[in-house]
């Protein structure tokens, strides 16, 4: 059904965080903040893995990938709000706004595929070690990796076409600081069934699928470690998955929030809310917590802040 008089839109008017110029820098100055600390974290073990031998196993390099997307998922949507938060003028073109909802959402789809495959990784570590090896060999966690984000890429670029199909007559003000999928549904004045329905479908699918691979991941690696006859056995097979375990309850636990309640149940300030929880916070939690609770981890960060603090001063001696 048609909502008004059909116009060709060529922009949209991100609303964001409305407020005083303070609450706008004070903002801006948190974000600009978390978003250099997630960089710094994630590029940290991104390095920390290249760098260190011991560390060149499928589990860190399913960290590195989704280290890596983290640095695109948050940058996907940072940059533009700091921007937005900084001038008058808070518009984005069609294209980009296009863009920027694909890449928010392929990168989200392809994180909770690489959540399922390291789910998988630590089934077969804990409950099968003696053919770990064999079966997680580099031929098989190489196809796994790329397989999750040519993935979560191909998935959504069926939604993205169909928004191209449809039509926009106004009002343009998207309530919300990115390109958000309900932003395109009430914006439209064209029948959005069929994209609600493909997009409905894709996400059951994918959020269903991985979680149900990590559910019963977990099921057979809690019934293992239970199984194991000493308390310290029990500890260091679990402080092996006890990262991945706690990345895995947020990001369900937010995607719960958001998406399977409908918007009209929730505010939009609360849903802006958890949503900058999902695309900041996270992003930027994710390193710290696999730092903190895992003992590689923190081995090899502390020896090379130890090497680092070592040839620092030689080198300030032989600048002097």
């Amino acid at each position: 059904m048609v909502k008004g008089n059909q116009t060709n839109v060529k922009e949209f008017i991100l609303l964001g965080f409305p407020g005083s110029r303070y609450f706008q820098n004070s903002l801006f100055m948190l974000f600009l903040f978390m978003y250099l600390l997630t960089l710094t974290g994630n590029i940290t073990i991104i390095c920390l893995v290249g760098t260190h031998r011991r560390l060149r196993t499928p589990m860190y390099y399913f960290l590195c990938n989704l280290s890596f997307l983290e640095i695109w998922y948050t940058t996907a949507t940072i940059p533009k709000t700091l921007t937005n938060l900084m001038s008058q003028s808070k518009t984005i073109s069609f294209l980009s706004c296009l863009l920027q909802m694909y890449f928010v959402f392929s990168l989200g789809c392809t994180e909770f595929l690489l959540l399922a495959v390291m789910a998988y990784d630590r089934y077969l570590a804990i409950c099968h070690p003696l053919r770990y090896s064999s079966i997680m060999n580099n031929t098989l966690f190489t196809q796994l990796a790329i397989g999750s984000w040519v993935g979560g890429f191909l998935t959504f670029s069926v939604p993205a076409f169909l928004i191209t199909r449809l039509s926009f007559c106004g009002p343009t003000v998207i309530n919300h600081f990115f390109c958000d999928i309900d932003s395109w549904i009430e914006l439209s004045c064209t029948d959005t069934c069929l994209f609600e329905m493909v997009y409905i479908s894709i996400c059951f699918i994918v959020v269903l699928g991985s979680c149900s691979v990590t559910l019963v991941s977990y099921i057979y690696i809690i019934s293992t470690i239970l199984r194991i006859p000493s308390a310290q056995g029990q500890k260091k097979a679990f402080s092996t998955c006890s990262a991945h375990l706690t990345v895995v309850v947020i990001l369900y636990g937010c995607s719960i929030f958001l998406y399977v309640k409908t918007s009209k149940q929730n505010s939009l300030d609360m849903n802006k809310t958890v949503t900058v929880f999902v695309t900041i916070v996270t992003p930027l939690l994710n390193p710290f917590i696999y730092t903190l609770r895992n003992k590689d981890v923190k081995e090899m960060l502390r020896k090379s802040f130890h090497r680092t603090r070592r040839y620092c001063p030689m080198a300030w001696i032989s600048l002097i």
